[in-house]
């Protein structure tokens, strides 16, 4: 089920209500919201639901059971155990066929027998969830929750299908404690779904057909200009998607009196790599800093140990995105940014490298540096072979002689003013929410039905899946 249509409308609506109607009955409410999760998943495909539940049982069966034993030892390897079950799930539906035919290629022999796998929506999300829970329990960081609250935490379905990774010790204790709907605040909301729809339903599909699917589906077809605007554009696309997509889940948590932990700060004003980290799917980057980075030693083990450490987390995490060698690449090449970085601010500590000087323009140019270094990121991801990112790289160079046919005035200022928008203050928007918060019922009521219609109108008949349905 896709939040911009009408059967999640009606979905919420119902749930909406019998939420609020059965919150005095706790036990009555949590079933009711773990049937309506299902629901929701198995709207999309109801044989993927004893998968979610199998993970979840997994999940549970693990955490009760390390933490019975008092020895260390058998503790570590019953958490080990449960990882390995919850995520097997994850490793057969998404990197089966890939490592087939890789084991295939490099020893020249038939692949192994090869099914037909169909990838299920937020398997990535609600495995790494699971395994946030069974990690914490291990370290001591949450309890034991009950059966009920784990299927609840991990099919919640504001985060279900595409996060943000919410864990455990956020979302739990929400669940055993009793909200008053008198504290939702609804114009906070409101402004984060319909930003999120805006994001979604009319930028990100707009910029994705004129410019970003004809440029990468044929690069060699396409003017020097017009690759270039695909890059940028496609940084605006994932932005507004992914963004988007969080935007709703936490607004719609909002509206059930929950609180996720936010996914993105305007990332594309990052001065650095490592900022751009702490500011795009933040919640991701912390997941693969604590159940990754940290436990194979951080920097903790000597400055080459830290460096390869930075490389394999970041090229795990390009796996997670996808079963092919461009994500692999695409992580690898965060991962060396990042040590890069490290090794260019350990030197100007230790003064081998000079400071640079403060000017008032360096913030501007370090901003512009740091959005291309992500932009080449960008093309790894969007495109379907190593073979097309270099075609389209190569357009940058060699295409600058050929007819311009798709920019249009309309679609550079959407491209550019979409990143622009990412260098206004914060404080802009936390305006806007504080004077929709004092609207009285009717103006806000026809504010946000306007900006519905808006919605409407602007974007394309049928809505395309968010893009990190497919992770």
């Amino acid at each position: 089920m896709l939040f911009p249509t009408v059967d999640f409308a009606i979905f919420f609506t119902l749930v909406f209500v019998g939420h609020w109607l059965l919150a005095p009955n706790a036990r009555l409410w949590r079933w009711f919201m773990i049937a309506a999760s299902y629901v929701f998943y198995a709207w999309w495909d109801w044989r993927f639901v004893p998968l979610l539940a199998g993970v979840s049982a997994l999940a549970q069966g693990g955490a009760v059971v390390l933490d019975r034993f008092p020895d260390e030892g058998r503790r570590r390897l019953a958490m080990a155990g449960a990882v390995v079950a919850v995520t097997a799930p994850l490793a057969l539906f998404k990197y089966y066929g890939f490592i087939s035919l890789e084991l295939a290629n490099v020893f020249g022999s038939p692949p192994l027998p090869l099914a037909q796998l169909v990838l299920p929506v937020g398997v990535s999300f609600y495995t790494f969830m699971a395994i946030s829970y069974v990690v914490d329990v291990y370290r001591r960081d949450t309890d034991v929750a009950s059966p009920g609250d784990v299927f609840l935490y991990l099919s919640f379905f504001p985060h279900l299908v595409a996060g943000p990774i919410v864990r455990p010790e956020e979302l739990i204790p929400q669940i055993a404690t009793p909200r008053d709907p008198r504290s939702i605040d609804v114009a906070g909301s409101a402004w984060l779904v319909m930003g999120g729809l805006f994001k979604k339903v009319v930028i990100s599909s707009y910029v994705s057909a004129q410019i970003v699917d004809p440029v990468f589906g044929d690069p060699g077809g396409h003017s020097a200009i017009e690759a270039l605007l695909a890059i940028w554009g496609y940084a605006v696309v994932i932005y507004a998607d992914f963004s988007g997509y969080t935007d709703i889940a936490i607004g719609v948590a909002r509206l059930l009196g929950f609180d996720f932990p936010l996914n993105f700060d305007r990332p594309y004003s990052a001065r650095t790599v490592q900022e751009f980290w702490r500011r795009w799917h933040m919640t991701l980057s912390r997941w693969l800093r604590d159940y990754l980075y940290i436990p194979f030693g951080g920097n903790r083990k000597g400055r080459t140990r830290t460096y390869v450490n930075l490389l394999l987390t970041m090229a795990i995490g390009g796996l997670w995105h996808g079963a092919a060698w461009t994500f692999v690449l695409w992580g690898t090449l965060h991962g060396a940014y990042l040590v890069v970085g490290q090794v260019v601010a350990r030197r100007r500590t230790t003064g081998e490298l000079h400071q640079p000087e403060r000017a008032r323009w360096r913030p501007w140019v370090q901003r512009l540096v740091t959005f291309h270094l992500v932009c080449l990121g960008w093309v790894l991801f969007r495109a379907d072979s190593v073979g097309t990112a270099a075609d389209l790289l190569g357009r940058l160079v060699a295409g600058w002689d050929d007819p311009t046919r798709l920019v249009t005035p309309v679609l550079v200022a959407v491209v550019l003013g979409m990143l622009a928008v990412q260098t206004l203050p914060v404080g802009a928007s936390v305006a806007i929410r504080q004077r929709l918060a004092v609207m009285r019922p009717v103006p806000m009521g026809i504010a946000l039905g306007t900006t519905l219609f808006l919605i409407t109108t602007m974007g394309p008949q049928g809505v395309a899946p968010f893009i990190y349905f497919q992770f």
